[in-house]
This record gives structure tokens, sequence and C-alpha cells, in this order.
């Protein structure tokens, strides 16, 4: 059996979220999902021919402990975000996420750091 989601203690995800699973989805313990994050392992080629042809695949998704995402999030294919980040609202997570930041905008950029937490 292959286990497409994993999702950690305490975790919330609030109304409309959506989590497109053709790979595996890890998400941590106590993470919250606000109202409309979409989580998208899908993806497909760039090039044009190969795209045309039909040809799709995955790319995994992995949400660390302790992290906080805002309404309409877009975690995109293949990314990492790191324990105790927070999403804005509305962001577009087309790369991995270091701990303890705070990223918003489209593409989603680094906005602030976090002090580290004690487990």
């Amino acid at each position: 059996m292959v286990i497409i989601f994993f999702l950690g203690a305490g975790f919330y995800a609030n109304f409309d979220c959506v989590m497109l699973d053709v790979c595996p989805i890890h998400i941590g313990d106590n993470c919250m999902l606000a109202p409309g994050v979409h989580i998208y392992t899908a993806t497909h080629p760039l090039d044009a021919d190969a795209r045309n042809s039909g040809q799709e695949y995955g790319k995994p998704v992995t949400i660390g402990t302790m992290c906080g995402i805002g309404g309409r999030a877009v975690i995109n294919p293949g990314v990492t975000i790191g324990d105790n980040a927070v999403i804005a609202s509305g962001a577009v997570v087309t790369k991995d996420v270091p701990a303890c930041t705070v990223v918003g905008g489209n593409p989603a950029q680094i906005i602030k750091r976090l002090p580290p937490t004690n487990p």
C-alpha cells in the first residue's frame, strides 16, 4: 500500500481546501490551513511537444511542523516548507520555504524571519 497523505497530530484544515495528490503530501504536527488553500503535486513538462502528448508527472509536497498557511495560498509541486513557517494569504509558493520564515506574494518571497521555537 502506498501512503499518499500524512497528516500530523493537531492538523486543521478549514473549508474549501484542495490537495491534488498524485504524489505524497506530508503535513507535520500542529499545522493549520485557512480557507481555500490549494496544494498541488501534479505537474507537466515545459516542452510543448511533451506537454501536448499528455505526459504528466508529480512531485511530492512536504510541510513541516507548526506551520500556518493563509487563505487562498497555493503550494506548488515539489515544494518543502520548513518548521514554524507562515505562508501569507494569497501567496503562490513555487520554491522551498526555510524554517521560521514568513513568505508572501506571487511568487512568494521572504517577508520576515521568525525566532526559532522550542519543541
